[in-house]
């Protein structure tokens, strides 16, 4: 089982029923799902010494972890007023929401990373990325679009500068582990890892929650708004990740990492098209021109957040067409990815079970993965048919509904 994985967000504070949320929202939030777990339960690599990356790892890695985070700005916005973000006692209310939200989101992540698991557990970079993103729920389009970009320009250069300094600290400020209750010891060193030198790095994935918020602003349930956001987010896609291979491959970017001592012995060629965690990306600017996932470079946030939006338009035309076929086809994935914080959760734990141990006899990784897949849409489409949420995503909603409450004014 591999340890590079993502973990699932629930819409923000003061989501509606499921009956009256955007199935296509819900469905692509189900294929991250679904894609994420196939990243945690199937090789990534083959075999030594070549390494050669499967389609598991070209595919999902470093993708579905962005889908979900660009997913919940796209629910927070959706929670917040929609094209027309809230103001006054109203924002305030959505903000309390969303950071008692965030606090159950955390708990949540702190317990599974209690656990003994070879999953890169996100949730409680979830929760921070929540606190982040607070003081923007009250920016209009344009704004968020501005704020936005720049933020993908400048977090990845200001990150490089920063990293070297918490590495180089005596202990380094890195857990290299999950987040989990004991390092609230130690909060300097949390904090750090979940900023900067961890596996989800909050500074940079920020940008994800704002392109999320932006889609959230644009009138979703147009057709023009969501074959622009398949167009044109397969088009910034491409782009990033044509600028990434050139720059690695035919102007020197991967001859110049390979010559430095902290990757001498690491299958670079592979790690640059599926994941480069455990290289610790110091001593050369050639850092920054990949659009390797799990980067946190400008290319890589431009790939992922592109693929991310044309995700999101082509389930949103398709949940279109279901709506006009009046045939709810799309409850395979939406009713997973209305529940994804309790199925991640329950996936989370069930792997645990078997880290590190051999597999039961006759089950191999494909077929661990399928079980568990097939488990998760049984399970999603027998709440959504109930209309009833996850009990992790009902206690979220009620911790939403709390800190939203406002006592109506006497007199």
């Amino acid at each position: 089982m591999t340890s590079h994985g993502t973990a699932p967000q629930q819409e923000g504070a003061g989501a509606g029923p499921v009956s009256a949320r955007l199935k296509g929202i819900d469905a692509a939030r189900g294929a991250a799902l679904l894609g994420m777990m196939s990243t945690h339960l199937m090789p990534t690599f083959g075999p030594s010494p070549q390494w050669e990356p499967t389609f598991v790892g070209l595919v999902f890695s470093g993708r579905s972890s962005a889908l979900f985070a660009v997913l919940a700005g796209v629910g927070l916005a959706l929670s917040t007023g929609k094209q027309e973000p809230r103001s006054g006692a109203g924002l305030w209310a959505a903000r309390g929401g969303v950071a008692l939200r965030a606090l159950v989101i955390a708990v949540v992540g702190f317990v599974l990373g209690g656990l003994d698991v070879n999953v890169a557990v996100i949730l409680v970079h979830y929760a921070l990325l929540f606190l982040c993103v607070l003081p923007f729920l009250g920016l209009r389009l344009k704004a968020l679009c501005f704020l936005a970009f720049g933020w993908i320009l400048a977090s990845p250069v200001l990150a490089y500068l920063v990293r070297p300094l918490l590495l180089d600290a005596t202990p380094p400020l890195q857990l290299g582990h999950n987040p989990k209750a004991e390092d609230l010891e130690t909060p300097g060193r949390l904090l750090a890892d979940l900023f900067f030198t961890g596996y989800y790095p909050v500074f940079q994935w920020i940008s994800y929650l704002l392109v999320g918020l932006a889609i959230g602003r644009l009138a979703l349930t147009t057709a023009k708004v969501q074959l622009l956001l398949l167009a044109g987010g397969t088009v910034v896609a491409v782009v990033a990740k044509a600028a990434g291979f050139l720059a690695m491959e035919s102007w020197g970017g991967r001859a110049a990492l390979e010559a430095l001592p902290g990757t001498r012995g690491y299958p670079l060629e592979s790690m640059l098209q599926v994941n480069l965690t455990g290289l610790q990306q110091v001593d050369s600017w050639w850092w920054l021109a990949t659009a390797a996932p799990h980067a946190g470079t400008t290319l890589d946030l431009l790939h992922t957040g592109g693929t991310a939006a044309a995700v999101v338009g082509l389930f949103l035309l398709l949940g279109t067409v279901a709506e006009r076929a009046k045939v709810n086809f799309l409850i395979l994935l939406s009713g997973p990815g209305a529940m994804t914080l309790s199925l991640y959760s329950a996936h989370v734990w069930v792997v645990s079970g078997f880290t590190n141990k051999p597999l039961p006899a006759g089950w191999t990784p494909e077929g661990m993965y399928w079980a568990q897949a097939i488990a998760a849409i049984i399970i999603g489409a027998f709440f959504s048919l109930l209309r009833r949420r996850g009990p992790l995503e009902w206690v979220a909603h009620q911790a939403s509904r709390l800190g939203s409450y406002r006592p109506a004014a006497v007199g």
